[in-house]
């Protein structure tokens, strides 16, 4: 028998007034959905720190509990695709945006946006992933659909001490790939070599400042979580045929690219979302995740794992740019 009240954060705003705290919950308190989980981790994403902000404008309701991903065990459902005491992600669509999140003993999520367990992984290394891992390996089957292959060349990975870019670092190079790591960060080189970057490079190196419709072809392909400008002075780079896996916006919204990299040298820029991704791709990439594309230093992605108590003082990091790897948040 579960207790009639249970902990969550919630996330509330009355006029002038905003607060993050720990309080006590009910299942009647809970959105209705299909499936009840009892979360056992989540993660901190760039997402759930704008929705700890008054400002954020991620949460479109309050009072709410945040949280984009999670990981446990279902407790009852009434989707026969799913039976108490199944190993369960779920991740995306309106998880922590509209629909309470994963910050919260116990979650109630609608089957279609749940993803079964696959063998391989366990709950925490699940969400060791999360919704940036998902994101990383979705970047790179996208690259793959595209033709990139280790023979092709060197890999750029951007913002790589980030949750998606330290994730995708480890993928590639589990696969063989060169990776080329960039970070604005010199004292994390050897954080990224461990996670088998061959070559450690600065944010300068990829963007100076100045960028040309065709520069000299550096790589074959890049995995990109930060965009705007940085993202035009990749595209000049790519090799002939090469493709450029594009999942954020840290460095803006706007990339001041020409039409010659992609009429001239058969570039791909490729969008990838994990947010709507469908079903079928979505369970594909995560079973590669807990197989061909796990590496066996996953654990060293961990920055630092904390409690639900603990949520409120540390949700700001990644809004401070002092990640690396991710946040793991042991739930129950």
């Amino acid at each position: 028998m579960m207790a009639e009240t249970f902990k969550a954060l919630i996330v509330d705003k009355k006029e002038a007034d905003f607060s993050v705290s720990i309080k006590d919950v009910t299942l009647q308190e809970l959105p209705e959905a299909d499936v009840l989980i009892k979360v056992a981790y989540s993660g901190i994403n760039y997402k759930d720190g704008l929705a700890s902000t008054p400002d954020g404008k991620i949460v479109r309701s309050y009072p709410f509990v945040p949280g984009i991903d999670l990981a446990g065990t279902v407790v009852t459902s009434s989707d026969p695709r799913f039976k108490e005491g199944d190993e369960v992600i779920a991740t995306s669509y309106e998880i922590g945006v509209s629909h309470f999140g994963g910050y919260s003993e116990y979650a109630r999520i609608p089957g279609d946006w749940i993803v079964p367990l696959p063998k391989g992984l366990t709950l925490r290394e699940a969400m060791v992933y999360g919704t940036a891992g998902l994101t990383a390996a979705l970047s790179i089957q996208r690259l793959e659909d595209n033709g990139v292959t280790p023979e092709k060349g060197k890999i750029l990975v951007t913002g790589a001490t980030g949750g998606v870019g330290s994730l995708a670092v480890s993928m590639l190079a589990k696969l063989g790939y060169s990776v080329v790591a960039s970070t604005g960060k010199e004292s994390e080189h050897k954080f990224l070599r461990a996670l088998g970057a061959s070559e450690v490079i600065s944010r300068e190196d990829v963007h100076n400042g100045k960028i040309k419709a065709l520069d000299k072809q550096l790589w074959a392909g890049a995995v990109d979580p930060v965009g705007g400008e940085t993202l035009a002075a990749i595209i000049s780079k790519i090799s002939y045929g090469g493709s450029v896996a594009v999942s954020g916006l840290t460095g803006g919204g706007n990339v001041p690219t020409s039409v010659f990299p992609f009429i001239l040298r058969g570039v791909n820029l490729l969008g990838i979302d994990s947010v709507y991704c469908p079903m079928e791709i979505r369970e594909k990439v995560w079973n590669r995740m807990a197989d061909e594309l796990k590496p066996e230093n996953l654990l060293q992605n961990i920055q630092k794992e904390i409690t639900l108590e603990e949520l409120p003082k540390n949700l700001p990091i990644l809004l401070k740019a002092q990640a690396r790897g991710r946040i793991l948040v042991k739930i129950s």
